[in-house]
């Protein structure tokens, strides 16, 4: 296996949970990011501020490890336009069908035992090793 690091995915799952959890504890909301950036523009002006915070939080901890990591991530080249494309609007068709996203289902819905969640994170998995075989093994795209 290539780039296999237990370590720091161990590190980035725990991160990962204690901040849904915090939310639930602190807040009482769950920590589905497509539910949160839905909101930021619905829900009142008090909850503007902690979702715009939660938001930023990701985007400032991504800027973090791009700045403090030893070496830059690779970006993925030679992708075509035409699947990119599809493939976002793909992932916003789903989140909207399924009710919420992989963050929101995989790590909130699951941790609460929720059937809908687990069936939806079940077939998120399957959707995405079908996407990669199919690309990597019958169009020779990855």
């Amino acid at each position: 296996m290539e780039n296999f690091t237990p370590i720091s995915a161990l590190l980035g799952g725990a991160l990962i949970g204690l901040s849904a959890s915090l939310l639930l504890l602190l807040n009482g909301r769950m920590a589905g990011i497509s539910g949160i950036m839905n909101g930021l523009f619905s829900a009142p002006k008090k909850e503007e501020i902690w979702r715009g915070l939660f938001l930023l939080g990701l985007i400032a901890g991504a800027a973090s490890f791009q700045f403090l990591s030893d070496g830059s991530l690779p970006l993925r080249e030679y992708y075509p336009v035409w699947a990119i494309i599809i493939g976002g609007f793909l992932v916003g068709f789903g989140t909207r069908m399924g009710s919420g996203c992989t963050s929101g289902h995989g790590i909130c819905g699951i941790s609460n035992f929720s059937i809908r969640s687990i069936t939806a994170t079940i077939t998120f998995m399957a959707s995405g090793m079908i996407t990669v075989f199919v690309f990597k093994h019958l169009l020779g795209a990855l």
